[in-house]
């Protein structure tokens, strides 16, 4: 194959060739994680109410025959995509994608911890 057949684009651009580029802002760089962290992330949320009973309301969309279902169970577990519910009833256990996830029904008041850094803006 010819090895200079293809060649990298280039395009023109109208700014001034850049030195002297700083690689990191100046001042403190700690003053970058004095940002706000929000952390109400639905995840988050339902780790902090494992072990309480839902009902979790799941649509496939692609599926003519789950196309809404409802889980049942306590929340064992819950990732960044996923929930894991067990049922005591039946001894079940289910891995729900997030992405399926409509919402969460609770039957006991609900622990929610809106955490801020320490700065609050």
């Amino acid at each position: 194959m010819n090895g200079s057949y293809y060649q990298n684009p280039t395009f023109p651009t109208n700014q001034a060739p850049m030195t002297n580029v700083p690689t990191s802002p100046p001042g403190n760089i700690s003053s970058i994680s004095t940002l706000p962290m929000e952390q109400s992330y639905i995840e988050n949320i339902l780790r902090l109410n494992k072990g309480k009973r839902v009902n979790a309301y799941v649509s496939y969309p692609d599926s003519s025959e789950w196309q809404n279902k409802i889980y049942s169970g306590i929340i064992e577990e819950a990732g960044k995509d996923h929930l894991i519910l067990s049922d005591p009833i039946n001894g079940d256990w289910y891995l729900i994608r997030m992405i399926y996830l409509d919402y969460v029904e609770f039957f006991e008041k609900i622990n929610y911890s809106h955490v801020y850094s320490e700065k609050n803006f």
